[in-house]
């Protein structure tokens, strides 16, 4: 059981890579071809789809892994995606209705039509959200990360191709053979408006290629039916919502409440941007994180029945956090030479020092993905809500204390509160609503143990940058050491095993 899914999450972590490594593609590509307005209005788009995401989709993905596990998967399949295809319609419908007030809220020119290219996309995504759910209740990770990367690499050809090819050959610059197609239907007006388009054409042949998830609707819908999967489901909307301004507020935020002439390098959007590039750097655990969360949800809700769960939970938790924290360790005993690698300015490395509290604070995310199984395993989603809730709390009110008086290391340490109080608070109610015997002591020492290191290896410098790296990564392998010495049985077992297969 635990063999499987730590094979699913292998491939779920190589899909996440590349998907992840293939859109960071893309911003070199709108920079180069987008001024910083039209970058930003692009990257407003996007930030809200996020939101609109959740309010679509409105825990019916969760609600499925939920009830499938415990019922007809079939018969669950058909009343939530007939649900979501009825109130996606609706939804965009009323989008596409309001989308010239829309325009005028936004103030951006043609917003009216982005805003008509995202009803669409909003309901196609939505659409194929229990689709792909249904993918990964099955085991079947590897159509599942063909049809996600299939969708990635597509959207990154088409962007080239609006955004460079076509302009280039209405421009005259070169020829294609679809230079009479192009010609006479490519609007350069259009501008960023192709970007959404791309995406949007990559989702609906995504969309094609589910069509035998999508044969297998028997479209049925009563408000009977639904009710449970809704009472279930909704709670998870004001998750979703906590989660978008926890994810989005620090980066928001520091424009705001950064004071004029706080910084010698620049005004607040330099800061922000600085941040928001050192932001970057925590990725290493939030593709593992993502990777975890694609495999273990599904292996969560099929577990749950078993009269050992407690103790299976109890133990994924104990070497999920040994994984994190090595690669915390790891990551932050090398970012003296990865960080200039991705950054590629030296201004940039200004923010270095918040990288370490972001990892920790997705480390914590990552254990609160864990905690969250005992009220979506009991259907107390309503705590969910409430624990997000309570993050937000503490991400929006630190934020404002710290950001005026410490900058964006105000924002990184909003973010890592944010994230352990959702942690320890989701640790304390499940084990009142659902025990489960986590071995505490052990993750706190893996937490003493690490942290000791990460801040050696963040503030000490004693030598040059050769040696300093030498020392980091000798700490590193100290730290590896004492893992191993903890985990000797189990070090053991793996060897022997590995001894046997050869």
């Amino acid at each position: 059981m635990l063999k499987k899914l730590l094979s699913d999450t292998v491939i779920y972590g190589l899909t996440t890579v590349l998907m992840k490594l293939i859109n960071y593609a893309l911003t070199p590509l709108h920079t180069a071809v987008f001024g910083p307005t039209s970058f930003g209005i692009v990257s407003l788009f996007y930030t809200y789809a996020v939101l609109f995401n959740v309010i679509y989709t409105y825990g019916m993905e969760t609600a499925f892994f939920r009830y499938a596990s415990k019922g007809d998967k079939k018969t669950v399949y058909s009343n939530i995606q007939s649900s979501l295809l009825i109130t996606s319609f609706i939804l965009s419908s009323i989008l596409w209705f309001l989308s010239p007030y829309i325009e005028t809220l936004f103030g951006y020119e043609d917003s009216e039509m982005y805003v008509k290219l995202f009803s669409i996309l909003f309901a196609v995504d939505t659409i194929i959200a229990i689709p792909f759910a249904s993918l990964r209740i099955d085991g079947k990770a590897k159509r599942f990360a063909f049809l996600k990367l299939s969708e990635v690499v597509l959207t990154f050809g088409l962007n080239y191709f609006f955004l460079v090819t076509c302009m280039e050959v209405v421009d005259g610059k070169s020829t294609s053979i679809f230079s009479g197609l192009i010609q006479e239907y490519f609007d350069p007006t259009f501008g960023r408006g192709y970007v959404f388009l791309a995406n949007l054409i990559s989702k609906a042949f995504i969309m094609l290629l589910l069509l035998d998830k999508f044969l297998e609707i028997k479209f049925s819908w009563s408000w009977e039916k639904m009710k449970p999967y809704y009472k279930y489901g909704f709670p998870l909307i004001f998750s979703g919502i906590a989660f978008f301004i926890n994810e989005a507020s620090d980066r928001t935020l520091l424009t705001i409440l950064i004071p004029d002439d706080f910084y010698s390098f620049g005004d607040a959007e330099a800061a922000m941007g600085i941040y928001s590039a050192n932001y970057r750097l925590s990725i290493f655990i939030t593709l593992a994180v993502t990777a975890y969360k694609y495999a273990a949800e599904p292996f969560f809700f099929s577990t749950a029945e078993s009269k050992n769960s407690p103790q299976i939970f109890a133990k994924v938790m104990h070497y999920f956090v040994i994984i994190l924290m090595v690669m915390v360790v790891g990551v932050v005993s090398n970012l003296s030479w990865i960080a200039p690698i991705v950054l590629r300015q030296d201004i940039y490395l200004i923010g270095l020092p918040v990288v370490p509290i972001l990892l920790m604070a997705n480390v914590f995310l990552g254990m609160y993905y864990n905690l969250s199984v005992w009220f979506k395993v009991t259907d107390k989603t309503s705590y969910g809500a409430i624990i997000s809730a309570v993050g937000a709390v503490v991400t929006l009110s630190m934020n404002f204390l710290l950001v005026p008086m410490i900058g964006f290391y105000g924002s990184a340490i909003a973010t890592f509160c944010c994230y352990f109080t959702m942690m320890a608070y989701s640790y304390y109610l499940g084990q009142k609503y659902y025990p489960i015997p986590y071995n505490v002591k052990m993750v706190f020492l893996y937490f003493l143990m690490g942290g000791i290191f990460i801040v050696i290896n963040t503030f000490i410098k004693i030598n040059g940058f050769w040696m300093d790296i030498f020392i980091q990564n000798t700490m590193f392998v100290f730290f590896l050491s004492f893992v191993a010495y903890k985990e000797r049985d189990l070090v053991k077992s793996l060897i022997h095993k590995l001894s046997n297969r050869i």
